[in-house]
């Protein structure tokens, strides 16, 4: 993570790298937990139809259950957080997420899965804001877009993962819907769940061995543990100034409070709200409107009915996951060195075009007897390539970016607040897609709806171009609000 070639600045001397990217691995183990679980979930649903008897509605609603939590928790995990700390919410994410994850696994009540699938996405939620804001706040300027792109590669590594344990569980029970795996009396599809209490436990443990963010300290009045991790981070000398850049930053008349958020006298804003909170919700609200969740939670189905076998449909998810992968190194190369709007732009700009050559392909293809969507080999082909370069695409930019400036883009007295608005837009958005591509493409079909994708895709170019200001290589405390 600490490339040293032409562009990229080296990091200050004194500073901890190892120590830094140590907090980092353990920070965005919240993300692999998010992944994980939208993995786990593309391959459980012909489960979760046959054990609830859900009609695509129910299923919607039941795969879409986890971001209900996930607003929930995005929302009040910031505000939380400016009272009880970065770590200590973090630490009961965690708890959630084992605890839902295992009721997930072994309950048959319909009502009470999905209350453990909410209690889950609220781990989610809360992690997802929390991790990448807790990054930005421990990592130097010029380092801190890579270091916060690591949450992105968890996410994936997550879904990546999850992938994997899905096929080889598929491909061991025969039929994940109805057969039992190695005598236990559990379906396969359970076992999915289950297998994420053993990432949910290593992260619990893990936040018992990284140090609170130096920027809540000082904003709780507690300078000299504030002064002692960020000499552990960036050396002694360098602590002592950068400890009074910090105080310099935050409100001398109140502590950090969700109506920060609100514009200041004076200040830019539109409907009461703040300009720079405005970008981030546009950055929040259009990474999920392109449509990226649709692969993660419904790749396998997406296939199927594009006419792949659910064994095939696996396969295919795996290597969109390792693909994704290779996509957000590739961010991590970049992000510090061209920056990060730069990026969003070459996102928005492929993303489209990917999108609406899957549009083509589908919109191509035939009906069998029972109305099912077939593709022949040469438009099948195309839209699995059309599919992964879109991937590639949204890892590359939005991914990643929109995380990093979430966590990075907001002076250090409104990041809780706006994170928990920003956060709530971004994973309501999620839930609205999750919800509604089940009735879509039962309705208006894929070809339809993935227009619907590539032409938020394409909008999304022209807003980033117009309201979104670069961040690489600022100092929290030069953050304009």
């Amino acid at each position: 993570m600490t490339d040293m070639r032409a562009g990229a600045a080296p990091p200050e001397s004194g500073t901890n790298v190892g120590f830094i990217a140590a907090i980092v691995a353990v920070a965005t183990i919240g993300g692999l937990l998010f992944g994980y679980d939208s993995g786990a979930v593309n391959g459980t649903q012909p489960g979760l139809k046959a054990a609830f008897a859900l009609d695509e509605a129910g299923l919607g609603f039941t795969v879409g259950s986890l971001l209900i939590g996930c607003f929930i928790g995005a929302f009040f995990a910031g505000t939380l957080a400016d009272k009880a700390g970065r770590r200590n919410v973090m630490r009961l994410a965690a708890l959630l997420f084992l605890g839902g994850a295992l009721v997930q696994g072994i309950t048959h009540d319909h009502t009470l899965f999905v209350i453990a699938r909410i209690i889950g996405g609220m781990a989610v939620g809360a992690a997802s804001v929390l991790s990448p804001a807790y990054i930005s706040e421990v990592a130097p300027a010029n380092i801190r877009g890579r270091m916060t792109t690591v949450q992105q590669i968890m996410i994936i590594t997550g879904l990546t993962s999850a992938f994997v344990v899905n096929y080889f569980l598929q491909q061991a029970a025969g039929n994940s819907s109805v057969n039992i795996l190695w005598g236990t009396g559990i379906e396969a599809w359970r076992w999915m769940y289950l297998m994420q209490a053993l990432p949910a436990a290593v992260f619990l443990i893990a936040l018992f061995f990284i140090p609170e963010s130096p920027r809540f300290l000082v904003a709780k009045g507690r300078h000299d543990e504030a002064a002692g991790v960020l000499a552990k981070l960036f050396g002694a000398t360098v602590a002592k100034a950068k400890l009074v850049e910090i105080q310099s930053s935050f409100s001398v008349d109140h502590k950090p409070r969700l109506s920060d958020v609100l514009t200041p006298a004076g200040g830019k804003g539109f409907l009461g709200i703040r300009a720079i909170v405005w970008a981030g919700l546009l950055l929040a609200v259009f990474q999920q409107l392109v449509g990226i969740n649709v692969i993660f939670y419904y790749g396998s189905t997406l296939w199927q009915l594009a006419g792949f076998t659910e064994g095939d449909a696996l396969l295919i998810n795996i290597v969109s996951g390792a693909v994704s992968i290779a996509a957000c190194l590739v961010t991590v190369a970049f992000i510090d060195r061209i920056g990060r709007k730069p990026l969003l732009l070459i996102g928005s700009a492929g993303m489209a075009v990917a999108l609406f050559v899957m549009v083509y392909a589908f919109s191509h293809g035939t009906l069998d007897p029972a109305g099912a969507l077939v593709l022949s080999p040469r438009l099948g082909m195309v839209a699995v390539v059309a599919a992964n370069l879109y991937v590639i695409f949204f890892n590359v930019s939005w991914g990643p970016v929109m995380w990093v400036m979430l966590g990075e883009m907001f002076p250090n007295q409104i990041r809780g607040s706006a994170l928990a608005v920003c956060g709530f837009a971004q994973w309501f958005a999620n839930y609205l897609i999750a919800q509604s591509f089940p009735v879509m493409a039962a309705g208006i079909g894929l070809a339809a709806s993935y227009t619907f994708y590539g032409v938020c895709a394409a909008i999304s170019f022209f807003l980033v171009q117009r309201f979104i200001h670069e961040t690489k290589g600022k100092e929290l405390e030069e953050m304009a609000g």
